[in-house]
């Protein structure tokens, strides 16, 4: 089996790798309370989260953000957590510090005092006093409902990764099909260029003879350096190193691993080679195959923008 095929069952066999872009929705309910979680991502080179929670249950973000990040490792996320309570019940409990009530009560009647003030202390004024009148303490009610906001989150979370492997599976099998295309101008490249580098010499020859320059091609510098200047558009090096390139694409193809910034880079380098090539290169036929494989490389270079 040749690479292009086992890169194809590879692909067709173990959708593991996944897109950056889905959604994922989940719910849980506690004592007549229902927790919702949606959580929708989009294409982003790195990871970056965004939280938004009830007021109450704000302290919980940081959970949140490492749930999150144990499902999902590139990309653009929001995640929006919403509490619903019972109808006509009320979400807080009031408290009534009464102790401090009293201290705060004792301190404006002894300011009053100090600077001459009638004494008109309210009940609305103690009230009004930070601490005084307050609901429940929000971390012993945010530690209350992250059972269901975790179970909530969690389902929400398994739904995004589905989608994202699913359509995952569907950019392997694209980014096969492109490395496939790839390699068969690659293929046609390595064949050609052996001789390439003989042709071009003997062409450089060919043109000094027809210049009527016959007796300086016979000169040993000219020809050292006709043998130098045909030698520079010998392309062994690059084609080497992207041979080297599409075996670690192969390797990323089969990995379980998210592998979006690996093939983002590699793609960044055998472009670069793909460039080196074309400029070298004297031959009209490895021309054509390099504008061939430079369109096919950018629709790879596109496609893996996707990946996670």
């Amino acid at each position: 089996m040749n690479l292009i095929a086992k890169l194809w069952a590879v692909c067709n066999n173990a959708p593991w790798m996944k897109s950056m872009t889905g959604y994922g929705r989940g719910e849980c309910a506690r004592d007549g309370y229902k927790v919702t979680v949606e959580v929708s991502s989009v294409n982003r080179k790195q990871a970056e989260i965004t939280v938004t929670l009830p007021r109450e249950l704000e302290v919980l973000e940081p959970r949140v953000r490492d749930m999150v990040n144990q499902y999902v490792s590139r990309g653009r996320l929001t995640v929006r957590v919403t509490l619903q309570t019972p109808t006509g019940k009320l979400y807080a409990r009031a408290h009534l510090n009464k102790e401090l009530a009293r201290v705060y009560a004792a301190e404006l009647r002894k300011l009053a005092r100090e600077l001459g003030l009638p004494d008109a202390i309210t009940l609305d004024h103690v009230l009004r006093a930070p601490g005084v009148f307050q609901t429940s303490d929000e971390l012993g009610d945010a530690e209350y409902f992250w059972p269901a906001v975790s179970r909530a989150l969690r389902a929400a979370l398994v739904a995004l990764v589905r989608m994202r492997e699913r359509e995952g599976a569907h950019l392997a099998r694209d980014l096969a099909k492109r490395v496939a295309l790839m390699r068969k101008c690659f293929a046609n490249i390595a064949r050609r260029a052996p001789s390439a580098v003989a042709r071009y010499r003997q062409q450089l020859l060919a043109r000094i003879k027809s210049a009527g320059l016959d007796s300086v091609a016979q000169d040993d510098r000219l020809l050292k350096e006709v043998v130098l200047f045909a030698d520079r558009s010998d392309i062994t090096e690059e084609l080497t190193r992207l041979d080297s390139h599409f075996k670690q694409i192969a390797d990323c193809l089969r990995s379980r691993a998210p592998v979006g910034r690996m093939l983002d880079f590699i793609a960044q380098e055998m472009n670069r080679e793909v460039n080196t090539i074309g400029a070298k290169a004297s031959d009209t036929v490895i021309v054509r195959e390099v504008v061939k494989l430079r369109t096919e490389l950018d629709k790879f270079r596109e496609q893996v923008q996707n990946v996670e």
